[in-house]
């Protein structure tokens, strides 16, 4: 118990943006969930089986449509496709950390992703031990976030006017950071483009996944004839 405490204490200051990070959007969710009508305890259930920030937001959007089952997966799969290049860029790192490997593999999140490629663990500390603690206090945060959203959306009457735009401003604040380090616009077009096409031709109601297939199959086409 000593030991995993400890791994806890080290890893708590490593994960502090992502607290406040989390906290801001989970939050967010658990009054979008709210608002569209479900019960405040979906938002920790969502949080600690699916656990992934971009899906339960789209997820919402998807259960009220009615959006078949297979739809539904299509487009998980769609928008959290690029896990899969996170886990084979982490195969040797995940080597060293025994038991904690299925979970490390379920927790691998954006946020958890940029701090298990950005920090080493310490010494006296085991790598499971120490990327274990890192990825379950995020999804804590996250679960946390979601149930204080969910719980004010339920017991407090306020306007919800504007919430649902946080993972928006999310997305616009991800991009832009990402413009600014890697100066790439050609994903960026062909994302726009892809969008306003599918809304043309599909409308709104099924342009989402069209939008996905067309970007990725499009950026794929262009960056595969560019090698």
């Amino acid at each position: 118990m000593a030991s995993k405490t400890f791994a806890f204490r080290e890893a708590f200051p490593v994960t502090l943006p992502v607290f406040f990070g989390y906290t801001a959007i989970g939050i967010p969710f658990g009054l979008i969930l709210v608002k569209a009508g479900y019960p405040w305890w979906l938002a920790p259930i969502m949080s600690s089986l699916m656990y992934a920030g971009a899906g339960q937001y789209i997820s919402i959007g998807l259960f009220a449509a009615g959006v078949p089952l297979g739809g539904l997966l299509v487009t998980m799969l769609m928008v959290n496709i690029r896990h899969i290049v996170y886990g084979l860029s982490l195969i040797g790192k995940f080597r060293s950390v025994g038991a904690w490997k299925p979970y490390l593999v379920f927790a691998l999140t954006d946020e958890t992703y940029a701090l298990l490629t950005g920090v080493e663990p310490p010494d006296r500390v085991a790598p499971g031990a120490f990327y274990g603690s890192v990825a379950l206090l995020n999804q804590a945060y996250w679960v946390s976030g979601s149930v204080i959203g969910a719980l004010a959306g339920a017991l407090i009457p306020f306007s919800f006017a504007g919430v649902d735009f946080a993972l928006t401003a999310l997305f616009m604040v991800l991009l832009l950071d990402r413009l600014r380090v890697s100066k790439d616009w050609l994903p960026v077009g062909i994302g726009v483009a892809c969008g306003i096409a599918a809304l043309l031709l599909a409308g709104k109601s099924n342009m989402l996944i069209a939008a996905l297939a067309g970007g990725v199959a499009l950026l794929a086409l262009l960056r595969g004839g560019s090698k």
